[in-house]
């Protein structure tokens, strides 16, 4: 694993999008797979600016989105479908059909899963995918205690999961229970991986990535196996026995 130490968020999603915009000018084709949450904003926004100033092109770029709540419709505004067309999809040139993103209110769950995992393999896998990091070590919505042989499945989100994510609910009561999330395996599967890290609360997490053992009671350690990962972290998130 490759750590890049920044500055701050600002930085951090300054340097995402540039390694990200490399990426897609250099090749003629590119499947790029996609996280949400606080993390990434600063990342699309960057990705945003330089494609209204420098015109960088998405027309031959597919994106595979890591995860959607159980029950909510791409229309709703707390769906992963709204955030990616709100923050990116909406302001680069990128053709809607190129977006993939699971169906959280798909009539059978179990059948979308396969779908989605079809999908990817049928447009022949994730070049570069693009992760956050929880507190708990998940990627994606892959809790503690998740085989790392999983695909694209349904998962029963953690407790302190849907408590950081209920800021962008009314209540934490509205926090969906379920998503449906690319699996471990799904995730190891691409051909590169790019993990942003900012704020104090992750620095536990990035210890945890770099001194503990791959184990299956913190997900993220799996990364620890793949051939090409890449970290950009903030200052605020890399302690020092970690930078040392």
């Amino acid at each position: 694993m490759k750590l890049i130490e920044v500055k701050d968020y600002q930085e951090m999603s300054r340097r995402a999008a540039e390694f990200i915009i490399e990426k897609v000018r250099n090749a003629h084709a590119i499947n790029l797979g996609l996280a949400t949450g606080g993390t990434p904003v600063g990342t699309y926004q960057c990705l945003v600016e330089d494609h209204k100033k420098n015109l960088t092109s998405y027309k031959n770029v597919t994106t595979f989105n890591l995860d959607e709540y159980v029950g909510l419709s791409g229309k709703n505004p707390n769906s992963y479908r709204y955030y990616m067309n709100e923050n990116l999809f909406n302001h680069i040139d990128i053709d809607a059909s190129h977006t993939h993103i699971p169906q959280g209110n798909a009539e059978d769950l179990e059948k979308e899963c396969i779908f989605y995992e079809q999908e990817i393999e049928r447009h022949g896998g994730i070049d570069l995918q693009v992760l956050g990091i929880g507190s708990n070590g998940h990627i994606g919505f892959n809790e503690p205690g998740t085989s790392f042989n999983t695909g694209t499945h349904i998962v029963d989100l953690a407790p302190s999961t849907r408590e950081a994510n209920a800021r962008y609910f009314a209540s934490q009561e509205e926090v969906p229970s379920k998503a449906i999330t690319m699996g471990i395996s799904t995730i190891l599967k691409s051909k590169e991986i790019l993990l942003l890290v900012s704020g104090e609360r992750k620095q536990e997490a990035l210890v945890k990535l770099f001194e503990g053992e791959v184990d299956e009671r913190f997900p993220a350690s799996v990364l620890k196996n793949h051939p090409c990962v890449t970290i950009i972290a903030d200052e605020a998130a890399i302690p020092e026995k970690v930078r040392n």
